[in-house]
């Protein structure tokens, strides 16, 4: 696998180095779809020139981007585009090597399951094949570098690509089975954004299945478990924010990146769900509804920690899409991400009930989102209704998506069961419903 997996880097750092070289590049650096005002790289540009003149990055009300990523491009910047490549090829290669990992585990917990019989008779073409699983890597790694969204985000040199090889190096820490690195990496995660802290749920779920500790909150070594994770988690967070305290000598960051995401004070448009709402809500009724919405995020991690508690690396997937869905700065960034791990996936497709509406419909919203920014912004002749109609109908369409793979995958799990072909008591087929 490692030639097709080469040609594949090779292929990816071409397309993106062509586009940076074309003229579409300052174009694409523009689209509120692809930045945001937290990854813009403009904004990092100004942040650069404010601390080489000796003055706080944060002093004004521009730059929102965590002082590591500051203090990281003031030695790369000439080296910008190199480093965007750069990460987007650790990203690939993490995800590579994380679902091969993935997949041996799954295909040798499937082989003990066959070998103790234990799956019933009629279920047996749910079975995943070797050969099945062979090209799932791959096809994993291909998904993010020739993903349209991946492509553009590198080429806008978003520092969404940075927070993504932050997330694929935890996940392959954590599938890997190494506790240390899982937390080092959910702190740098949960530094750069806040929001991957809800990934913590299926890292102590997966790394505990690791060492064969059950989920049981009467056992000493369930908790301990979760003491030791968070000790060291908590303790490299607190590294990492000290560390740019020193780097700054200043807590300005704070306020200027956390308070920044949420309280969500630039209504600048995007494609999430944020914006336009808090642009046409009422002062009084702000801190309210900004409550409400930031909950979404964190809100799901208990249901869905319960329900899949057996399998903790589709929670992974879960929990992405709920990030890059509900975050206050979402990018087309946030979605490649999750995206990427579709092809793992592929065994669910014939459950899968909407598929092709929905791939109809993000395909037709993401041709429309620059059609209809002109006809609001430059020919006048819209407004911002027309552009958050068609964000809203995107973010829909992806809460679509995820909610019918988690369809398909608690349905693939109830067959492996209770048999594919099910009957009542008096002998005739029997509908499956799931609520």
């Amino acid at each position: 696998m490692a030639a097709p997996l080469t040609l594949l880097l090779i292929v990816a750092v071409t397309i993106r180095a062509a586009l940076f070289r074309s003229s579409l590049a300052d174009l694409i650096s523009e689209r509120v779809e692809v930045v945001s005002p937290l990854t813009a790289w403009k904004r990092v540009v100004e942040g650069l020139a404010l601390l080489d003149l000796g003055v706080s990055p944060y002093s004004g009300d521009v730059f929102h981007e965590t002082p590591l990523i500051i203090y990281l491009f003031h030695f790369l910047v000439d080296y910008a585009e190199i480093t965007f490549m750069v990460t987007d090829i650790i990203t690939a290669v993490a995800l590579y090597i994380a679902v091969t990992d993935y997949n041996k585990q799954v295909f040798r917990k499937q082989k003990f399951v066959l070998a103790a019989d234990r799956f019933p008779h009629d279920c047996h073409e749910l079975i995943r094949s070797p050969t099945e699983m062979y090209y799932i890597p791959l096809k994993v790694a291909m998904f993010y570098l020739l993903n349209p969204f991946t492509i553009l985000s590198c080429v806008a040199k978003s520092t969404c690509g940075l927070n993504n090889a932050v997330i694929s190096v935890f996940i392959l820490s954590t599938i890997k089975g190494n506790v240390l690195l899982s937390a080092i990496f959910l702190a740098l995660a949960t530094y750069q954004s806040i929001y991957p802290v809800t990934l913590c749920a299926p890292a102590l779920l997966y790394l505990m299945q690791r060492q064969y500790i059950p989920v049981n909150f009467r056992r000493v070594s369930f908790w301990w478990f979760i003491a030791q994770y968070a000790f060291m988690y908590l303790g490299s967070l607190f590294v990492i924010i000290c560390l740019s305290f020193f780097l700054l000598g200043s807590w300005d960051y704070l306020p200027s990146v956390y308070g920044f995401i949420l309280s969500v004070p630039d209504l600048t448009p995007n494609i999430g769900l944020f914006w336009y709402f808090f642009a046409e809500m009422f002062e009084h009724f702000r801190l309210f509804f900004l409550c409400v919405f930031q909950i979404n995020v964190f809100f799901y991690t208990i249901p869905l920690s319960v329900k899949l508690k057996e399998h903790p690396v589709f929670l992974i997937f879960m929990q992405l899409a709920v990030i890059s869905i509900f975050k206050s700065y979402p990018t087309v960034g946030d979605i490649a991400l999750y995206m990427a791990f579709l092809p793992v996936w592929s065994h669910l497709h014939r459950f899968l009930r909407n598929i092709f509406l929905v791939s109809c419909v993000l395909l037709a919203c993401s041709a429309l989102f620059p059609v209809l920014w002109h006809l609001w912004i430059y020919a006048g002749s819209a407004n911002s209704n027309f552009y958050y109609a068609i964000t809203l109908l995107f973010n829909v369409a992806q809460i679509l998506l995820v909610s019918d793979y988690f369809y398909a995958f608690l349905r693939r799990e109830h067959h492996l069961t209770y048999g594919l072909y099910l009957k009542r008591k008096d002998g005739s087929e029997a509908t499956l419903v799931l609520k």
